[in-house]
């Protein structure tokens, strides 16, 4: 399997996988159809994917991750969303989404990323170092489930509301 970003003909492969990887999941109301294929389509189109990299196999896309800028009380910074992340149902669980978020990490980190928040099950992406942190919240969502992780372990963290960007909405 390769990770790479990814280019202009992979645009329609990642629209399909992330709407099937989404397709009946647990958090959408039953019957609700997926929306996060649009919002990577909107990020995309208004230039905040600030990383998009996907998961190649076999010379199939199989697995993509998205990662654009968030503000901190308005301010735009060095911190970034983590999401969606995406995988083919047939390839879940055999580490492809994991892959995907260490090198969207590493790749965000060098080039100057002071930290990234993600809305997302607290003990999958605990496993990354994820932590709920009270100081920075998302308006709207349960504080367990707003997850932050900071690039230096040892400076202040920031505090206040994060907003994603207008493509989330």
């Amino acid at each position: 399997m390769t990770l790479r970003e990814e280019t202009a003909t992979d645009i329609d492969a990642i629209s399909e996988l992330t709407y099937q990887a989404f397709e009946n999941h647990p958090h959408h109301e039953p019957g609700a159809k997926p929306t996060e294929h649009l919002i990577v389509k909107r990020l995309r189109n208004n230039g905040a994917l600030t990383l998009s990299l996907v998961a190649e196999a076999q010379g199939a896309i199989v697995g993509h991750i998205a990662f654009s800028p968030v503000s901190i009380n308005g301010q735009a910074g060095h911190w970034f969303g983590l999401g969606p992340v995406s995988v083919l149902p047939s390839h879940q669980r055999q580490g492809i989404g994991s892959q995907l978020i260490r090198q969207g990490l590493k790749t965000l980190t060098a080039q100057g990323a002071e930290g990234f928040v993600l809305l997302g099950d607290p003990q999958y992406y605990g496993r990354f170092g994820f932590r709920a942190q009270p100081g920075l919240v998302l308006p709207g969502v349960p504080a367990e489930y707003f997850v932050v992780l900071p690039v230096a372990q040892d400076s202040p963290l920031p505090e206040g509301q994060v907003a994603y960007h207008s493509a989330f909405e």
